[in-house]
């Protein structure tokens, strides 16, 4: 017993020991990410300050900071973020809807597939802004047309995602399905969904990027408030630095709403045994 309390003592160690540095790791591992921004603004802040540039048409961070709090304090900030963040929402939850319905019925449906996917990517070769005086005839000014062409945006790599993921689901999965007998429903909830949520994830993730994107054309439409009037009204009036606040906030709210998506779906995807969560253990 005497000799036996060492060993006891000694293999338990290393694994107090290694728990520190693991915990250290995961807290370290997010500001990886802003360590580039930081660099790159300190340095253009610098150039800046040493004389080598005025700064005038692309204004030192701490000059857009400023603006930024400026809007804040007067309130417009909130009020455009709050704009900007009610149609983006709306427009995203519509095409993830129709992405979604159509998607699935086009990869489970061969003959859905041979009808809708033809027209489907002729549309998708359509650029952004080529939809806004139609839906402007269509649907207006306000804010359905709006809502209606970030939808658009969304849809499409939805669509391709979920249908995609489909179809390239393993043959010898579903068999296994079928062999265990597996009604409809339940080949759908044990087989389908598992193998299609991983690609689905990273369609959700590129068409809520693309939100963000067809958001900026979208208030380009008689809006009056919102970020992309924030871009406008910076570009008309010469205020460059509005115009990097506002592309600032959009990249901020932009990852925000990505890492949110992210972590929502990661007590789904625990049972992957991927290469890319191997290395970040």
């Amino acid at each position: 017993m005497i000799s036996d309390a060492p060993v006891l003592q000694q293999t338990s160690e290393p694994g107090d020991s290694t728990i520190a540095p693991s915990r250290l790791s995961r807290y370290a591992r997010p500001l990886l990410g802003v360590l580039l921004p930081l660099i790159l603004a300190l340095g253009w802040e610098l150039v800046v300050w040493s004389g080598w540039s005025n700064g005038r048409l692309v204004p030192p961070p701490l000059r857009v900071f400023a603006t930024i709090a400026e809007l804040a304090r007067s309130g417009e900030l909130i009020r455009h973020i709050a704009a900007t963040l009610w149609r983006v929402g709306l427009g995203f939850a519509f095409g993830v809807v129709a992405g979604t319905l159509l998607g699935a019925i086009s990869g489970y449906w061969s003959l859905a597939r041979r009808l809708l996917d033809p027209t489907v990517q002729a549309l998708r070769a359509i650029p952004s802004l080529a939809w806004v005086p139609l839906f402007i005839l269509w649907l207006g000014i306000f804010e359905t047309s709006k809502i209606a062409l970030i939808a658009v945006g969304v849809f499409f790599p939805v669509y391709l995602g979920v249908m995609g993921a489909i179809l390239i689901v393993d043959r010898k999965i579903v068999e296994v399905g079928r062999t265990f007998r597996l009604s409809g429903p339940a080949m759908i909830r044990r087989i389908l969904l598992p193998a299609v949520l991983p690609a689905y994830v990273v369609s959700l993730r590129v068409g809520l990027g693309l939100g963000w994107m067809f958001v900026v054309a979208a208030e380009l439409i008689g809006a009056s408030e919102g970020l992309g009037y924030l871009l406008l009204d910076g570009q008309q009036l010469g205020k460059p630095a509005q115009i990097l606040a506002a592309i600032v906030i959009f990249a901020i709210l932009g990852k925000l709403t990505d890492w949110l998506i992210e972590v929502a779906a990661a007590p789904f995807l625990r049972w992957q045994d991927a290469f890319g969560r191997a290395k970040e253990i």
